[in-house]
């Protein structure tokens, strides 16, 4: 959920109101009792008006994914009836829902909906979020080439001057930028930028926007240095508040960052994320991000350990201001196994390792590849291979995901062979 103004909006529901309703169906129930009141909890969500219930609900269907999906099936079926049962609060509340339960063809059809429905109200502001939503959907789940598709049908829109469809067009031209070049079409979306900068020179959004194709292509030398004269032009554009200056700044100062991690200079990481901290010193993700580099370079350890468990406890200060669960981050969770780990502490590492790995959605190849160096040190040699084969399992399709995946496979079967 990346678009500024509709992660915002999402957030806002979710921090507001109390409780409403439940999509967990009762056990032991008979199955046409069961889908009788999911079907009756679903139209139920026709009622749902204002930010507070709207939030209620939307929060409880975040909370019980088992229950959700149970709900989400009931009521795919029903919004295939005639006439259709839901209102437009409803679809979006099951969008959203469906969105986060990761069913992404239920989410898929309840954004269509919900902009069927924006379209017939003359809503264009509802129209771009169900869009946006839509575009999103697909991203998150690496469909670049449906994303692609949704990008276009946006664009095509025609909306009233300065209303929220063509405020929006050049966000999602930028979303359809990225859906191309994940899709490894980079010379294709580095056009498309040119056209972009060549149309609006003064724009430091499109030039940005190279720097992040260039970075998907792992160009990383050319993306640091279109990102630094981004920065430089940001500080340069007097159009802007002080406020909205220093936001885009450290926005790109956090991707030169990364980009300095993805090639192993942790010096120039490690300046671009102290200049972060200078000004946001209890910013989880800057600390984390900090403490890690240090600890998987074996540098500075004590300190890193110290960063890391500051993240840890800030993001959960943030959680619970939220009113969401205060379950630790799992990336955050491997930051401070791998840094116990360096310290020979690979006991004291398990533990965080263990809690990180029973957060399915989150995990990666990378956190199980570090667990299991953990258990190899501890003597676990079996156990370390079920997590290597864990990891395998998982491993995504991105470049450094792929590249991690090919390391994992060597070192499974040295230990194989042994």
């Amino acid at each position: 959920m990346g678009t500024a103004w509709r992660g915002a909006w999402i957030v806002s529901l979710l921090t507001a109101g109390a409780l409403l309703g439940s999509a967990r169906a009762e056990e032991g129930v008979d199955p046409k009792k069961t889908d009788e009141a999911l079907r009756k909890q679903a139209l139920a969500l026709n009622d749902v008006t204002g930010s507070g219930p709207m939030a209620g609900v939307l929060q409880q269907l975040l909370d019980d994914v088992p229950g959700t999906k149970k709900l989400l099936g009931v009521a795919v079926r029903m919004a295939k009836e005639t006439p259709q049962p839901f209102n437009r609060n409803a679809t979006f509340l099951l969008a959203l829902a469906a969105e986060n339960a990761k069913d992404v063809d239920a989410g898929a059809a309840f954004y269509r909906l919900n902009a069927k429905q924006s379209l017939a109200l003359l809503s264009e502001r509802g129209l771009a979020q169900a869009y946006v939503g839509l575009i999103e959907l697909y991203a998150g789940s690496k469909r670049f080439a449906e994303s692609e598709k949704v990008c276009k049908e946006f664009l095509a829109l025609e909306g009233e001057e300065d209303d929220a469809v063509e405020r929006l067009k050049p966000t999602v031209m930028r979303l359809m930028v990225v859906a191309v070049a994940k899709q490894g079409s980079v010379e294709r979306a580095l056009k498309m930028v040119d056209e972009l900068v060549k149309a609006d020179p003064r724009n430091w959004l499109h030039r940005a926007l190279r720097a992040q194709v260039l970075r998907e292509d792992e160009k990383f030398d050319e993306a640091a240095k279109v990102y630094l004269d981004v920065i430089d032009r940001v500080e340069r554009d007097g159009r802007l508040e002080k406020e909205e200056k220093q936001d885009a700044i450290d926005g790109y100062r956090y991707s030169l960052s990364g980009i300095y991690i993805d090639t192993g200079n942790v010096e120039k990481a490690a300046e671009q994320l102290k200049l972060l901290l200078s000004r946001e010193p209890n910013n989880p993700t800057y600390n984390n991000d900090l403490g890690y580099i240090w600890a998987d370079k074996g540098i500075n350890l004590a300190e890193a350990e110290k960063l890391i468990r500051k993240a840890i406890d800030e993001e959960r200060k943030l959680r619970k201001e939220a009113k969401l669960d205060e379950e630790a981050n799992a990336a955050y969770l491997d930051s401070l196994g791998w840094v116990l780990f360096k310290q020979g502490k690979a006991k004291a590492a398990k533990a965080h390792f263990l809690s990180a790995v029973k957060q399915k959605d989150a995990v990666s190849i990378e956190i199980y590849d570090h667990y299991a160096d953990v258990l190899l040190a501890l003597g676990e040699k079996d156990e370390a291979v079920a997590a290597m084969k864990k990891g395998l399992e998982i491993a995504g399709t991105s470049k450094r995901e792929v590249k991690r995946k090919a390391e994992v496979e060597k070192k499974l079967k040295s230990l194989e062979e042994k």
